[in-house]
């Protein structure tokens, strides 16, 4: 009796574990019996978690409440009819960087950290989907807000043992046979140590046209391939972030219309749009710059939209992150279950830009706290005050004074004083005196450390929290619309995303 009770037992179980088995084995569904797209546009929003997209939302609609109860505005991209869930590890790392994570995007096959459109063992070219619908003979453009020799932009047309070979990859761009690239520049243009041949100089013997100002870049007409550079860039030729963009820049969407203006044609085409410094910007922690470039990277998605419209049975558009940065969370401790995203909309500029300001403060005679805490209440919205001050608020805001109950809201706890204190102490030494300790590098994380812990105070009062200045092992949300678009739906590894992209493009 007790052995039949057993063997039954074991013969569930059996079946318990050939049922999982296949299922895990059954995998998801890669292959596109359709008619197949004839334009393809796959938005990257570069260390873009599901949580950045929600810490957008939630921004927008509490600038925009008409009420106490929440209501949720979404963007565009988060509101396509198809959504899943895709995971994201590199071959050697359960937190992947941006080169495995695009060259898996790219090609369908994992890589090592660091390694760009090659095998782990550095031996092998991978082909990705960008080459493929080259060499079907539809036009392909590359956009980026950072360089474009970065690691994203560069998986779609180079093979490195390192995403570090900046000069490498650039001449794998300029021989690409793309037909635009576009947004930041070319990183490490005449090598790292400035004693090789230009590469714009290269692009140009090619066959490039090379653009650098506003003007120029609008009035280009289709019939040349295309290197347009944004006319602003930072130390690392990437676009400054969005929230400090001038009027003489171009923005990732106006970089985008022109895109599809010069690459349409009948044979159709293939587009990669990254939102680079959204990476960047959850790497410093700094939440308003981040959501600001998830809102242009929103922005050049409505372009592909547009064009969608009227291609409605032969467009596909994705929208997908690359992994996690930051740890970023929709709530923080000290705000328990309420969220104040408003407070946000007080930043007028990035930490990159407040930076700057710092180095210079930092050259002046009068270095002192009580004279850079004008210039942070001005940049960040952020004051200080004194007790009877502190009191007189309370009254009036009780009182129902609006203007009181906001200064109230953003003014500095003692806290927060002495936290703002120790890091202007800290950023008033050269970068060789700071410490660099444990400790300092979990308050700053190699940052500035008064502009970090500036958007560190003003992020907690909004109710949003980080646990890494580097990326996260999380899956990333994906979004798509248009042909094709419901093999996206489900969740499945950043691999499955490529060779689903490839079927319905048909190019394998």
């Amino acid at each position: 009796m007790r052995k039949s009770v057993w063997r039954k037992i074991g013969l569930a179980a059996l079946v318990l574990v050939l049922f999982v088995s296949g299922a895990c084995a059954a995998g998801t569904n890669n292959d596109w019996g359709g008619a197949k797209a004839k334009y393809v546009f796959m938005f990257i929003g570069d260390g873009m978690g599901l949580q950045q997209i929600i810490a957008a939302d939630v921004y927008r609609s509490s600038i925009e409440a008409a009420g106490p109860v929440p209501a949720l505005k979404k963007m565009e991209i988060s509101s396509f009819p198809v959504q899943g869930m895709v995971t994201t590890y590199s071959s050697n790392s359960f937190i992947t960087d941006s080169a495995p994570a695009a060259t898996t995007l790219a090609s369908g096959y994992k890589t090592d950290n660091g390694v760009i459109g090659m095998d782990p063992s550095k031996t092998k070219k991978l082909t990705t989907v960008a080459q493929m619908a080259r060499d079907k003979g539809m036009k392909v453009g590359v956009l980026t807000s950072v360089s474009l020799n970065h690691a994203t932009p560069a998986s779609f047309y180079a093979s490195q043992p390192s995403r570090n070979d900046y000069y490498e990859i650039g001449e794998q761009l300029v021989g690409s046979d793309f037909d635009y690239f576009a947004g930041g520049g070319i990183h490490q243009h005449t090598g790292k140590d400035k004693d090789r041949k230009d590469l714009y100089e290269v692009a140009k013997e090619k066959g490039y046209q090379v653009l650098r100002t506003r003007e120029e870049i609008l009035a280009a007409k289709p019939g040349q391939k295309l290197i347009a550079v944004n006319p602003v860039l930072d130390g690392s030729n990437a676009m400054p972030y969005d929230m400090d963009r001038t009027e003489k820049e171009l923005s990732l969407a106006e970089f985008t219309r022109k895109g599809i203006e010069l690459l349409d044609n009948p044979n159709g085409f293939f587009m990669m749009v990254e939102g680079g410094k959204i990476d960047w910007a959850c790497h410093a922690n700094d939440a308003a710059t981040v959501i600001c470039d998830i809102f242009a990277f929103n922005d050049a998605v409505k372009e592909a939209i547009a064009f969608a419209e009227k291609h409605p049975d032969e467009t596909l558009i994705v929208v997908v992150g690359d992994h996690e940065t930051g740890g970023m969370s929709i709530g923080f401790a000290g705000t328990q279950y309420e969220t104040f995203f408003e407070k946000i909309a007080h930043q007028k500029e990035s930490y990159e830009s407040f930076d700057k300001k710092i180095a210079e403060f930092r050259k002046g005679e009068e270095k002192t706290f009580e004279k850079m805490m004008p210039m942070i209440a001005d940049s960040f919205g952020l004051r200080t005050a004194t007790a009877d001050e502190r009191k007189a608020l309370e009254e009036k805001a009780k009182a129902g004074d609006d203007a009181a109950r906001i200064a109230l809201s953003m003014t500095l706890s003692d806290l927060e004083v002495e936290e703002l204190r120790a890091a202007f102490e800290n950023s008033m030494l050269e970068k060789k005196e700071r410490p660099k300790d444990e400790a300092t590098f979990l308050l700053y994380g190699g940052y500035d450390p008064l502009s970090v812990k500036i958007t560190h105070i003003l992020n907690r009062k909004a109710g949003i929290g980080w646990t890494s200045y580097a990326h996260t092992g999380a899956p990333v949300a994906l979004f798509a619309t248009g042909l094709g678009s419901e093999l996206y739906a489900g969740y499945y590894d950043n691999t499955d995303v490529a060779w689903k992209t490839m079927s319905i493009l048909g190019v394998r």
